[in-house]
């Protein structure tokens, strides 16, 4: 079964942040939020007294069985450019993504693959599955 719901990319990008700060907070880890808008940062934790840049991913779009989840940035709200910004390893130390069933990973940077998509829900990065959260809550029509 294909599903796809009516996207709210920064409500839904909220979310996603809200269950990464929730899901390390259980945890006993410290969340510091960046001051303004970071591209490359969403929140920044310490694990073993070193400092972790997180960058926060969600998904709603299960295909086969798998999340596809987007890594790439094409402009946002405002007209594109043509310019498309890659996710950059070097740029944040875990991915954590929430997807609409609530499933959620926390996934090394050095293990992430793509550069542009993910698929999730597989055996690929199993290891890396945490407990799920709330799932996704859809926009209401307008």
């Amino acid at each position: 079964m294909e599903t796809t719901a009516r996207r709210d990319p920064r409500g839904q990008g909220d979310q996603g942040e809200r269950s990464a700060i929730t899901w390390l907070l259980e945890r006993d880890l410290p969340v510091f939020l960046p001051v303004g808008h970071s591209r490359d940062i969403d929140l920044i934790t310490l694990i073993d007294l070193q400092v972790v840049r997180v960058q926060v991913k969600t998904s709603s779009v299960l295909r086969k069985g798998r999340w596809d989840v987007t890594v790439c940035t094409r402009g946002g709200n405002q007209s594109w450019n043509g310019l498309v910004k890659y996710l950059d390893p070097a740029h944040y130390e875990r991915l954590f993504v929430l997807v609409g069933d609530g499933r959620r990973w926390f996934i090394p940077a050095t293990e992430v693959e793509g550069t542009c998509g993910l698929r999730l829900g597989g055996p690929k990065y199993e290891r890396f599955e945490i407990e799920p959260g709330l799932p996704l809550r859809q926009p209401l029509p307008r």
